[in-house]
């Protein structure tokens, strides 16, 4: 079991540690690795959504059956592809169902693969704060008249009593409008892959969130230098994702150049030779990868950072392995 240690006086506390699941994943094969954590110790799953994969529904619904206690999160949903009406629906049965161990995570990102289903999704900040009221008010158990400039609702409200109106919503951001937005109207933010935690930091500053979410991939392996080099491959494919949107983005390539300590010339050398380019440095800024030991000292740095969820993706060769060997003797209290 993964166990909460004493911190001295004036260092932040251990990020809770969950983990993430995503549509590239079989919904049994979900539900195993959900199994795995609550047995471990964890304190949660989440569930990434994205354009065209599996839709989490299936899965996140078998894992609440399949567990008792563990959290299950959803990270993210995006009311370009479900109306937040039809969002309040379902996080609110999902909630039902599990006995009050759901949160919601809502974003507007994607921009790229939504707009190729035809939809226009060109006002992200405004449909953010429509979604929060009208799932808001709706979870409230409230008949919700909103005209928003993207979603709006006229007298609606769910025909059941959802069980928690205060169920937890929290907001994916990145850009600082999108932050000081988070801050405004969510209950805690949640920040992607491919953000150091110096970013993290930044954001936190700007949001002020009362809950603060962090993806970041993992390997665990009595041998760090193993470890390191199987995350090189994975690191290489979402360097290359995320540096060609940091090429129209100037918010996504600031999260990666200016708060991981990494100069931006390197950032291109990488991205254009990840075999070479990929180094310690963007090891430790982007991952959790080494020995037990060395994967504690890394998610220290993220408590530091103001994370207060630290949820990984297990990527090894063994994920169920290696979720074990980090829950016995990476968060175990030091002697």
């Amino acid at each position: 079991m993964i166990a909460s240690r004493a911190k001295p006086l004036g260092m932040k506390p251990s990020p809770r540690i969950g983990i993430r699941l995503h549509g590239g994943l079989d919904p049994h094969r979900s539900v195993e690795f959900a199994r795995a954590a609550e047995a471990n110790g964890f304190s949660s799953v989440w569930f990434a959504e994205n354009p065209m994969e599996r839709g989490v529904m299936a899965a996140v619904a078998a894992c609440a059956v399949a567990t008792n206690r563990i959290e299950l999160g959803i990270g993210v949903w995006n009311p370009y592809l479900r109306h937040p009406a039809q969002i309040a629906m379902e996080i609110g049965a999902l909630d039902e169902l599990s006995g009050g161990r759901a949160s919601l995570g809502l974003g507007s990102g994607l921009a790229a693969p939504i707009r190729r289903l035809g939809i226009d999704n060109s006002r992200p900040l405004a449909a953010m704060r429509d979604a929060f009221a009208i799932v808001r008010g709706l979870l409230a158990g409230r008949a919700v008249t909103y005209k928003g400039a993207v979603f709006s609702v006229e007298d609606a409200r769910l025909s059941y009593t959802p069980r928690r109106p205060d169920l937890p919503l929290l907001m994916a951001a990145r850009g600082p409008q999108a932050l000081a937005l988070s801050g405004r109207i969510a209950d805690g933010l949640m920040i992607s892959n491919m953000c150091p935690p110096g970013f993290a930091a930044h954001a936190a500053g700007v949001a002020r969130p009362g809950r603060l979410v962090q993806y970041a991939p993992c390997i665990v392996s009595a041998d760090g230098d193993a470890a390191r080099s199987a995350i090189k491959p994975v690191l290489a494919g979402m360097l290359k994702t995320f540096w060609a949107l940091g090429q129209k983005v100037p918010a996504a390539k600031a999260s990666l150049v200016d708060h991981s300590g990494i100069p931006q010339a390197d950032f291109a050398a990488a991205a254009a030779s990840p075999e070479t380019g990929i180094d310690r440095r963007f090891i430790d800024a982007f991952s959790i990868a080494g020995t037990p030991e060395e994967c504690r000292t890394r998610i220290e740095t993220y408590a530091e950072a103001g994370v207060t969820d630290l949820v990984l993706t297990f990527i090894g060769a063994d994920p169920l392995a290696d979720m074990e060997r980090l829950a016995r003797f990476s968060l175990a209290p030091k002697a």
